[in-house]
């Protein structure tokens, strides 16, 4: 069955995996039930922690490795697992795709896992662990704009039953967060997040995509939002995968320590006649 939607999905930390008073957790338990209850074929999701110089995709046979990409966190999160299987003809799709739309080089990691950014959302949106999965790596080195064209390059894979999923997060200073957490706040949103994060969802909501793409130009206090733009890139491809004429929907917000926002998107592009 043909799949019609794309979704940016907000992770945040990876506390996420433990921590039941986050409210993006329970936005993510209800996914089946109140936001996608369709079984998509198999999943392809870029994630903000996997980055490499060349679009590489991995091509599991069997199931995932759980990659455990952060350090210092109670030691529950170290014994999660996400044993979902990959899918080497998904990966060889991908890069197809992305090869016959002007991608010169394409790699295929047959051994890379899951990271956290793709296995702690997935974890709580079909816990059964039983659709395949590839993972899709993001380029930091280029602009959001080839992300975005990246995207529209794997549009097809939804006529396919492939469900598109961007992973990261709608801001992402970490800098700011230690800076917060260290004074002690966690209550009020810092101005320059809100804005930022305001802009973010007129901009989606009004299908100014175009603007989306150049964001750093156009949002006010991106570099504050996104020093690194590594988890705002999954966005751009999620909604190139959906195209021009999608609709932009707000599925979640919420916020924590002043300055991490939750906010997630799904993307519907019209039904073809």
């Amino acid at each position: 069955m043909a799949v019609q939607d794309t979704f940016y999905i907000s992770h945040g930390s990876p506390t996420l995996s433990i921590d039941e008073s986050i409210p993006a957790r329970k936005f993510l338990q209800s996914w089946k039930q109140n936001v996608y209850p369709n079984k998509p074929n198999s999943i392809l999701i870029i994630s903000g922690h996997w980055e490499t110089s060349i679009p590489t995709v991995n091509a599991i046979s069997g199931r995932h490795d759980t990659i455990y990409d952060f350090y210092g966190f109670p030691k529950s999160m170290y014994q999660l697992k996400y044993p979902a299987p990959g899918s080497p003809h998904l990966a060889g799709r991908v890069k197809d795709l992305l090869t016959a739309s002007g991608f010169p080089r394409v790699d295929v990691d047959a051994k890379r896992g899951l990271d956290h950014g793709a296995w702690v959302p997935l974890m709580f949106m079909y816990p059964e662990a039983d659709i395949p999965v590839c993972q899709l790596s993001i380029q930091t080195d280029r602009d959001a704009t080839y992300h975005y064209n990246m995207g529209k390059a794997l549009a097809p894979l939804k006529d396919e039953g492939v469900l598109v999923v961007g992973s990261g997060s709608a801001t992402h200073n970490l800098r700011a967060l230690r800076e917060i957490r260290g004074g002690g706040g966690r209550g009020s949103i810092v101005p320059w997040a809100l804005e930022f994060d305001t802009w973010l969802k007129d901009a989606l909501l009004e299908g100014r995509y175009e603007d989306v793409n150049q964001y750093e130009e156009k949002a006010p206090h991106a570099k504050m939002a996104h020093p690194w733009p590594d988890h705002f890139y999954p966005l751009h491809v999620a909604t190139g995968a959906a195209g021009s004429d999608a609709k932009a929907k707000l599925i979640h917000g919420s916020w924590d320590l002043g300055a991490l926002s939750y906010a997630s998107y799904q993307f519907t592009s019209p039904p073809t006649s």
